[in-house]
């Protein structure tokens, strides 16, 4: 079968490969749409990603959806021909970790296109049956590669605890932060402000809900922001961003007694923030990793339409030009929100 692989940074090949064979408990797929994320940019770039470093050649790609075309022994649902989106992080689901219900952060998960498991830029994948969520019909393949994004924000939402009525910013809009803008919105906030630097990415900010917008390259955020909400600061603030100097704005931004999510890698492996002001206003920081389960949540919010999905895929490519894919994505090109690989 055919396959994206990364054999070194930059550098991505269409090779031929085996089909893989399922497992008792496993499912085989064939993937029909995957998304290209900001951390498979990290280890196309680098070769890494949060101090991980790969092994090559590998397949990327964990944001996807495909349909079941067969079941390992002793396994019978979801049934042969099912639609489905995939929950990518496996979790042992016997540590401690695990036991205490924060299947987000185990020690020993295993994740698609982090060595040892390749991840989906292929025609066919092996992954649990138990991760594979059907999808209603109501949602195409690319919405159900949506839904893992979607997820990582579902997630950050619910660390963020936002009332109705809360002021909320929103640091980077691309697709994480996009869809932070929608969920809180939905959650009840009064208003969502967003930075971010990208011409394009300003105008999806602003048509997903946000009251209003700022140039982060020409505007100081943090002034922008107290000017906004006449000098008190926002309640929430969702750092969605690469940049490091955005968790310098986030602190800055929030109010006294104020609640910071970070969701961004940080591109240097290092976060740093001004510990003063942090201390001062008694902030609480947290740290958003991944999701929990939340996929059921995620279909029904966009089946419900509550959440836009579709008009965040701004560019779509056949499995054969995902170079193409990551390099746009890379280079913040062409206004691009979420590049989209169909494999028909």
């Amino acid at each position: 079968m055919k396959a994206i692989r990364l054999h070194g940074p930059l550098e991505m090949r269409l090779d031929e490969i085996e089909r893989p064979i399922p497992k008792p408990g496993e499912a085989l797929i064939r993937v029909r749409a995957v998304g290209v994320c900001g951390s498979d940019i990290h280890v196309y770039k680098a070769g890494g990603v949060d101090g991980t470093q790969t092994t090559t050649p590998l397949i990327l790609g964990h944001e996807f959806a495909g349909e079941i075309v067969a079941l390992g022994p002793r396994t019978t649902e979801p049934a042969v021909g099912t639609r489905v989106a995939i929950d990518p992080a496996i979790s042992c689901g016997q540590c401690e970790t695990c036991l205490d219900g924060n299947i987000n952060c185990c020690p020993n998960v295993q994740f698609p296109s982090t060595p040892p498991l390749q991840g989906a830029l292929a025609e066919c994948v092996v992954h649990p049956a138990n991760l594979c969520e059907p999808l209603p019909s109501a949602l195409s393949f690319a919405d159900g590669a949506m839904l893992e994004p979607l997820g990582v924000a579902i997630h950050a939402l619910s660390l963020a605890r936002i009332n109705p009525g809360d002021t909320v910013a929103v640091l980077g809009a691309g697709p994480i932060g996009l869809l932070c803008i929608q969920l809180a919105l939905v959650s009840g906030a009064h208003s969502v402000y967003a930075s971010e630097p990208i011409p394009e990415r300003r105008a999806m900010a602003g048509s997903a809900g946000a009251i209003a917008v700022c140039d982060s390259t020409s505007i100081d955020p943090i002034a922008w922001v107290h000017e906004q909400t006449d000098g008190r600061g926002v309640d929430v603030v969702i750092e969605a961003a690469w940049g490091d100097q955005a968790v310098v704005h986030a602190v800055g931004m929030a109010k006294p007694a104020g609640r910071v999510v970070l969701v961004g890698i940080s591109n240097r492996g290092i976060t740093d923030f001004p510990a003063a002001p942090a201390r001062r206003k008694g902030l609480t920081i947290l740290v958003s990793r991944r999701m929990q389960v939340v996929y059921p949540h995620a279909i029904a919010l966009v089946e419900q339409g509550r959440i836009d999905v579709r008009t965040l895929v701004t560019h779509c490519f056949p499995l054969e030009q995902t170079p193409e894919a990551f390099s746009l994505v890379a280079a913040i090109a062409d206004g691009v929100g979420k590049a989209m690989i169909d494999i028909s």
